[in-house]
């Protein structure tokens, strides 16, 4: 034992090399909002609970799996003092091996009063309704039963939104004026369970760290993208490992010349689930977080650089990761890392 007021003996050399640092932005020229926040958005003394933090973070170990999770609001957001239209859920289901971790994520509708609202609501809903089902959920995400997956996913996000749709015409508001993209991720906490489905409506990015590379795994609309899953079906044709899988989203056919049309038309679903390899990281994150990761090179290098170590990032590194910036990308951002063991 070291006596009080004593130096330490030298700790032991760490076993892999220090994590780089972030970088305050990546490209060729700083953006040009301030890098800190600027504005509070405007407060109604009788609506406090309408306010919505700058920056929300949480994180958890289950499993095989690390999470980390963090929505910020964005540059532009922060300027003009308006509240982040990002929302952020995590949640876990049951206890044990049984439990279920859901991470959902929602951005509303932008140029809208609500927008914020809506966001938070349809986390609300979609958490409510995975909640209500989670033991029948993890029973199908470990006995690999695709299909019951993802038609009852399907169900439920049809029905979060639909409540959102209800909602806006309680208000007297068009749908497009309180709507909100959804995606989200459930993770078994079984360790014996790697399957990993990600579902939801609306854009955004799904990318995959592998082996130092970054794989867009982002399902397009009436498909499903990956690897095949055993007892989820036949495996696709079209690559060796499995690149693509095709079904029926159930979306309504258009209207002949003759038939009225049913109504604006809305998001497909997007379903996908897949086996995590020791040492992949999945990312999934609201659009703007994905379009800077697809429209800059700059910035999948450097997290490449910052995730390809052998421990995941503490929170407090996962946010500066997060916040990396780049220039004429200033949206809210919000994203959900999985580190497997």
């Amino acid at each position: 034992m070291t006596p009080f007021g004593q130096p330490a003996a030298a700790p032991p050399a760490p076993r892999h090399t220090a994590r780089p640092t972030a970088k305050p932005h990546v490209g060729s020229r700083p953006p040009t909002y301030d890098a800190e926040p600027t504005a509070l958005p405007p407060a109604d003394p009788d609506a406090l609970d309408d306010l919505v933090a700058d920056t929300v973070l949480d994180g958890a170990r289950y499993g095989a799996c690390v999470l980390r999770a963090a929505s910020v609001r964005g540059d532009s957001a922060r300027y003009r003092g308006e509240p982040r239209r990002d929302s952020l859920l995590t949640a876990r289901f049951g206890a044990g091996e049984q439990a279920l971790i859901l991470v959902a994520m929602a951005t509303g509708a932008r140029a809208t009063p609500g927008a914020h609202r809506a966001a938070a609501e349809v986390c609300r809903w979609i958490g409510r309704a995975v909640g209500r089902s989670h033991v029948r959920l993890a029973e199908d995400i470990r006995a690999a039963r695709r299909g019951d997956l993802k038609s009852g996913l399907h169900r439920l996000t049809d029905r979060s939104l639909g409540r959102l749709r209800a909602g806006a015409a309680e208000q007297g508001l068009e749908p497009e004026e309180y709507a909100a993209t959804l995606r989200c991720l459930l993770l078994p906490a079984d360790p014996a369970c790697r399957t990993r489905v990600f579902f939801g409506v609306g854009p955004g990015g799904l990318f995959r760290l592998r082996d130092g590379a970054w794989q867009d795994i982002e399902p397009k609309a009436g498909e499903v993208a990956g690897e095949p899953v055993v007892g989820f079906g036949s495996p696709p044709a079209e690559t060796p490992e499995g690149d693509r899988l095709t079904m029926d989203l159930g979306i309504p056919t258009p209207p002949t010349p003759y038939e009225p049309s049913p109504g604006p038309a809305r998001e497909p679903f997007r379903f996908r689930a897949s086996v995590a390899r020791p040492g992949d990281t999945l990312l999934m994150c609201t659009d703007g977080l994905a379009e800077p990761l697809r429209g800059e090179p700059e910035l999948p290098a450097h997290l490449t650089e910052r995730w390809s170590k052998s421990a995941p990032p503490g929170l407090a590194a996962f946010l500066a990761d997060v916040q990396v910036r780049v220039k004429g990308y200033a949206d809210d951002r919000t994203a959900a890392a999985v580190w497997e063991a």
